[in-house]
């Protein structure tokens, strides 16, 4: 597969078109709930189309892409892996977790629909990921696989289990790196690491191209989730989109807090060699993959 001319900025565009792409797929999902009951298909709605990076459904992308699938082959996946982090930033945002008022720079979905029907959308956007993966024109085995990685990467094993570590460390008593590292590769990561997988079992590829593509969404997970960390502090509202410095005001395990904010911005850099050498190992075009990684390193928001 030839790799893209470079934009007028020198970064591969493709990410853009991916994310323009799949917000297509979304919207048309959404489209198709015919007779949803209304106050539900408007949080729904809230939930998904009002932006977002679409970090995940890039990933899926750029490794499906990498590995010589077709971006058609790709769209279900993405489209489910984004419906999945959307129905998790909806009850992260409820006052029994996060408490938050604001993401995206536009009022939470409890704030605008009320805290039930913020509920009910959640569950029913989790629903319509898998639906999507379950009628994706792919083998069955494929099909079959990727509904067991993203149940995997979502439920107790993954972002709900780390949900839960990190509920149990709020407010605790300080715990080690290694257990933060943990929480957040469940919480955060196992989602961003699902997404790279993703598009890695809908081209089949090899068992040593799969090994590196993990050792590249181990790393950006965590980095992901260190930068966000530094940007809770070092940021602000407007900027974020959402509410800055509540870490530190529901008194969270965040990489900051325990090791300080020079050795956070060093665990970054040590991040993105990881994620560099990582790349080396695999086959095929992976410069869409290194603009991802470095977006994530170097993201204000």
């Amino acid at each position: 597969m030839a790799r893209p001319e470079p934009g007028a900025d020198g970064t591969d565009p493709r990410p853009e078109r991916w994310r323009a792409r799949v917000d297509a797929i979304m919207a048309g999902a959404l489209d198709s709930l015919d007779g949803t009951e209304p106050r539900l298909l408007a949080a729904m709605r809230h939930a998904v189309l009002l932006g977002g990076k679409r970090m995940r459904p890039q990933l899926v992308y750029a490794s499906g892409t990498a590995c010589g699938a077709r971006e058609d082959d790709l769209d279900a996946a993405a489209a489910a892996v984004e419906l999945v982090h959307a129905y998790s930033l909806v009850h992260d945002d409820l006052p029994a977790l996060d408490d938050d008022a604001l993401r995206r720079g536009q009022p939470t979905v409890h704030v605008a629909h009320g805290e039930a029907t913020a509920i009910v959308a959640g569950d029913a956007l989790q629903a319509l990921a898998f639906s999507l993966l379950a009628d994706a024109p792919l083998p069955d085995a494929c099909r079959v696989a990727m509904m067991a990685e993203l149940a995997s990467a979502s439920g107790a094993a993954g972002m709900c289990g780390g949900q839960a570590f990190d509920l149990a460390a709020t407010g605790s008593e300080p715990i080690t790196l290694a257990a933060l590292e943990r929480l957040h590769a469940m919480k955060t990561g196992a989602l961003l690491r699902a997404a790279v997988r993703l598009g890695a079992l809908a081209a089949d590829a090899d068992p040593s191209t799969r090994a590196a593509l993990d050792r590249f969404a181990g790393a950006l997970g965590l980095a992901f989730q260190v930068r966000d960390d530094l940007l809770d502090i070092e940021s602000d509202t407007a900027t974020l989109g959402k509410t800055a410095g509540k870490d530190v005001a529901q008194d969270k395990a965040t990489f900051p807090a325990l090791i300080g904010v020079e050795a956070s911005r060093a665990r970054l850099r040590e991040l993105a060699r990881v994620m560099q050498d990582a790349l080396e190992g695999c086959r095929g075009d992976t410069t869409a993959l290194a603009e991802l990684g470095r977006r994530v390193i170097e993201r204000n928001h």
